[in-house]
């Protein structure tokens, strides 16, 4: 029996049901949510092995929730849909999904891709839980930002998001879009002022030399980034 936690975004309660049944029978630990912003803030606030993405939902494109997930992490997506274009897979397997899966779906094949996606993802989300950027210890499982002697940082979770998504990016030039789309909440798109802002704000807390502004496109990392110990 496994114990992998699944995240389900998925608005038809009938299909839920036999999500749910389908993997929970096999041992899987499934939450199901029908909103993208009931999705987002759960995907940020817990780690999960797979995440399954409906793309047609009540407030938001599953694309767009898509791009908002793999920008901020790179958990397993399997996309789960009644949608048939190839537009709708290109874009989904472009923007990194794992697989796409069109409704209805037989059980026995849905569990087969879900063990697949899971086993492409094994090791990795452990592996991202800590990085060391600079003088900074960063742990994303608690959310806790530490300087060398243990002190913790004072973040808000915003900031806490700023600092981890453009550590990862180890000195690569994030535009203020994918600053958007890395930690703006299921309450709806940060503005690019409040990017600079949240930036600003960092800055003083860390070091003003942490993050360089990269004129007419973006920020990126100035320290090193390495992975953390436990």
């Amino acid at each position: 029996m496994s114990s992998e936690r699944i995240l389900v975004v998925e608005d038809n309660a009938m299909f839920s049901r036999m999500i749910n049944a389908d993997l929970s029978n096999e041992g899987y630990d499934v939450s199901i949510v029908k909103t993208g912003e009931e999705f987002l803030n759960l995907a940020d606030r817990e780690a999960y092995d797979l995440l399954i993405i409906d793309l047609t939902l009540p407030d938001e494109d599953g694309i767009v929730l898509v791009r908002k997930i793999l920008a901020r992490s790179n958990v397993p997506i399997i996309i789960l849909t009644g949608r048939e274009g190839i537009d709708d897979k290109v874009a989904c397997f472009e923007l990194g999904a794992d697989d796409y899966v069109t409704k209805p779906v037989d059980s026995r094949e849905l569990l087969m891709r879900v063990r697949a996606a899971i086993r492409r993802g094994d090791g990795v989300q452990e592996a991202r839980q800590l990085l060391k950027f600079g003088p900074i210890n960063l742990d994303h499982s608690r959310r806790v930002a530490a300087r060398e002697d243990g002190t913790e940082i004072d973040l808000t979770p915003a900031e806490f998001s700023l600092i981890w998504v453009l550590a990862e990016a180890d000195g690569r030039v994030l535009t203020r879009e994918d600053l958007v789309d890395a930690i703006s909440s299921g309450d709806g798109p940060l503005s690019f002022r409040a990017i600079d802002i949240l930036i600003s704000r960092v800055r003083k807390k860390l070091d003003k030399e942490a993050i360089q502004t990269v004129p007419t496109v973006g920020y990126k990392s100035s320290w090193p980034t390495s992975k953390g110990e436990k």
